[in-house]
């Protein structure tokens, strides 16, 4: 488990570096040549998986460890689509180290039955959200959408980063671990 982790670790990492400086390109007049790796142009490539974009995004690394302990990766990466309310690190920090390590070592079906509260099966964007809907996920949990203004929270977990997509569906990081 732990050379996954650092897998996932290094592969994030790499990713968050490159992504860093994916930003707004709308005041870059400088002359001075870029000498970051983010400036480097993307190769052309089909998008990952739910499970490659989590592994690629440094502050999912929790939920990737969570989600490879609840034996779920194999599902995550299927034909889907499929959309992930995704809980941060900061999320998983919430519930406590101790609670975080009972569930990926000896509590894994606690765990799995978690992590499934927090997808929902088909490719729901944030604009197909409205406020007071109610979203069946695939763990027979039924979460309630609240939208007040640009705030949008899922259970009262708030969307902090909406519309990642990927190969098989959508991400939407939140900051709360749905229970």
């Amino acid at each position: 488990m732990r050379t996954q982790k650092l897998t996932a670790f290094a592969a994030a990492t790499a990713i968050a570096i490159f992504t860093a400086g994916c930003g707004d390109d709308s005041d870059t007049e400088s002359s001075a040549p870029a000498s970051t790796p983010a400036a480097v142009e993307p190769a052309t490539t089909e998008p990952q998986d739910i499970v490659g974009v989590a592994s690629a995004t440094e502050d999912l690394s929790t939920l990737v460890a969570a989600v490879t302990a609840a034996e779920l990766v194999e599902t995550l990466q299927g034909d889907g689509p499929y959309t992930v309310f995704a809980p941060d690190n900061a999320a998983f920090e919430k519930l406590g180290e101790e609670t975080v390590t009972e569930l990926t070592t000896s509590k894994t079906d606690d765990l799995k039955a978690i992590l499934l509260n927090h997808v929902v099966e088909g490719d729901v964007k944030a604009a197909d959200l409205e406020d007071g809907q109610k979203v069946a996920t695939v763990g027979g949990k039924e979460l309630t959408v609240a939208i007040d203004g640009d705030k949008v929270t899922i259970d009262g977990a708030a969307v902090t980063m909406p519309d990642v997509a990927t190969s098989n569906g959508t991400v939407h990081v939140i900051d709360t671990v749905i229970q």
